[in-house]
């Protein structure tokens, strides 16, 4: 049985989540005490017709002596091996969780006559950091409209076969701030940038007229070369660390050019060698596989 555990605060996109595992086969279960989560597995794993694929939601809905006690229940979980575990966390920046919350008039759940918005979800973060810390893979939703998430879900969830680790390239500009998300991060605005001519400021790093003017600039080959050579030294040690997945962030000033295009070179030379291996463009808007096809 495959569990996957799935969490993160309030506004950042965990029912929707949950719906699109649910669209894809996972029977899903909202809001489960973290105490629960053992009798859940035993009760699943005694029974011979229970679902192949589960995924629930635990979140700062439950008691906070549960959440407090979640890294010795996930621990108890993972030693006992009766289920393949993945634990999803969603985040989102703290302006970001105020606006979609202004925006639909919900009410936080820590909120109440003493504690305003802003400091339910500071609060929220505070209770939540233990099972933050246990991810598998944490997915920054600030700039994911809905589908996005969706899409983002089923490619590297989904796709991803058992004891196979997930890769993912993110492009970003740091004019817009560093992804909450990436584990590793490549600072690549010391490259020729191709904003400052005029002809090529219109297009991006996936079109033709960028893709040569940066294929014709030797400091670009060089540092595709060394950002490649460093990926192709650590990675197995990631997976032998048993990291179930890995976000790289690509960044140059707006996430426009250059990111995107050695993002792209990245993806291509992995997925060669790696299965699910997949790119994501944030000043894009675009998640797609290895193969370029956007879902």
């Amino acid at each position: 049985m495959k569990l996957v555990v799935v969490s993160g605060r309030s506004g950042s996109g965990k029912s929707t989540a949950l719906q699109a595992l649910e669209d894809i086969g996972f029977y899903c279960i909202d809001n489960l005490p973290a105490r629960l989560l053992p009798d859940l597995v035993e009760q699943m794993s005694a029974n011979a017709d229970h679902p192949a694929q589960v995924a629930v939601s635990i979140d700062a809905r439950n008691l906070r002596s549960n959440l407090l006690q979640f890294p010795q229940i996930y621990q108890q979980l993972c030693t006992a091996g009766q289920a393949a575990l993945e634990l999803l966390f969603l985040d989102a920046g703290e302006a970001t969780l105020l606006k979609r919350f202004s925006a639909t008039r919900r009410k936080h759940p820590l909120t109440d006559n003493r504690q305003g918005l802003q400091e339910a979800i500071q609060l929220e973060k505070e209770l939540l950091e233990p099972i933050a810390n246990l991810a598998d893979i944490r997915i920054d939703t600030t700039r994911l409209t809905l589908y996005q998430l969706r899409d983002t879900i089923k490619l590297r969830i989904a796709q991803r076969k058992e004891q196979q680790m997930s890769i993912q390239f993110e492009s970003f500009g740091f004019k817009h701030g560093v992804p909450l998300d990436v584990d590793l991060v490549f600072d690549v605005r010391v490259l020729p940038n191709p904003y400052w001519i005029p002809e090529l400021r219109g297009f991006t790093g996936r079109e033709a007229p960028v893709v040569e003017f940066l294929d014709n600039q030797p400091e670009v080959a060089e540092m595709i070369a060394d950002i490649r050579g460093y990926l192709q030294k650590w990675l197995p040690s990631y997976a032998a660390n048993n990291r179930s997945y890995v976000t790289i962030g690509i960044g140059c000033t707006g996430g426009q050019h250059r990111s995107v295009y050695i993002a792209e070179r990245l993806t291509s030379h992995f997925a060669d060698r790696m299965d699910n291996v997949h790119v994501r463009h944030r000043e894009l808007g675009s998640v797609s596989d290895s193969s370029g096809s956007t879902e």
